[in-house]
């Protein structure tokens, strides 16, 4: 008897559970017309060039993309020279020298974007306890990719009625539990494009997650174009192949 008691509230606190998870489930991202989805997709450079400039002047302060190069810049169409001046506007840690001594240096090309912390306490420390993590892959690691990162960037506002935020949290209905520690990051005319684009909340979230998608995959252009060679191969040689057996195989018929 005690046992079906036991296996009775057991049931009730799962099914009780199940509804606070579900009420404060987060809803599907909108999906978005990506420039880079699909086999021929590629990515728009100008929202990249905008991406970059939205993601140094708002992100680059809590957030990092280490595992993007400055040189990888040229794979959407900047030059030579402006990688060099954009790698040198920021220093990297080298060494060490010949008194066994690590020091500070201009960027190069070859040198990857700097982390803003030089470790995660100090990330923690200066965040109030949370750690910004890195967004280098950011659009691959979480479900939606770059519609999630797109939605989770505007889908800031007041709590529904009969929810409050907890302390130090923000309401987000695009993230998980709907209560996040980063503030709204993006504000209108917070930066100012240089081809004359209306710098919205809106265009600056798409054009940011159109830069971190490019940071999680720099050769997705060359990897597509490389895909749709061999497709064109395979393609080919099975024909080749479908012709050399009929040719074998006619003289059985």
């Amino acid at each position: 008897m005690r046992a079906l008691k036991f296996a009775a509230l057991a049931a009730a606190a799962a099914l009780v559970g199940i509804g606070l998870a579900s009420a404060a489930e987060a809803p599907p991202p909108p999906q978005k017309n990506w420039s880079f989805d699909g086999l021929f997709g590629t990515f728009d450079r100008a929202a990249v060039r905008r991406g970059h400039l939205v993601y140094k002047e708002v992100c680059a302060a809590c957030h990092g993309v280490k595992l993007l190069a400055f040189r990888d810049l040229q794979r959407v169409g900047y030059s030579e020279g402006e990688v060099k001046a954009i790698a040198a506007q920021v220093e990297v840690q080298d060494g060490p020298n010949d008194q066994g001594e690590m020091f500070k240096r201009p960027g190069r090309p070859a040198d990857r974007f700097p982390s803003p912390f030089a470790n995660e306490q100090a990330a923690r420390a200066a965040n109030n306890g949370a750690s910004p993590p890195d967004l280098s892959l950011m659009t691959k690691a979480r479900k939606g990719g770059a519609d999630y990162l797109h939605a989770l960037l505007t889908g800031y506002g007041e709590p529904p009625k009969g929810m409050k935020a907890m302390e130090g949290l923000q309401y987000n209905k695009y993230f998980p539990g709907q209560q996040i520690a980063m503030p709204s990051p993006l504000n209108e005319g917070q930066v100012t494009f240089p081809d004359g684009t209306k710098a919205t909340a809106e265009q600056m979230s798409l054009d940011v997650t159109t830069f971190l998608a490019f940071a999680a995959e720099p050769e997705l252009e060359d990897r597509k174009r490389l895909g749709v060679k061999v497709l064109l191969f395979v393609i080919v040689l099975t024909g080749m192949l479908f012709a050399v057996k009929r040719e074998i195989w006619s003289a059985l018929h």
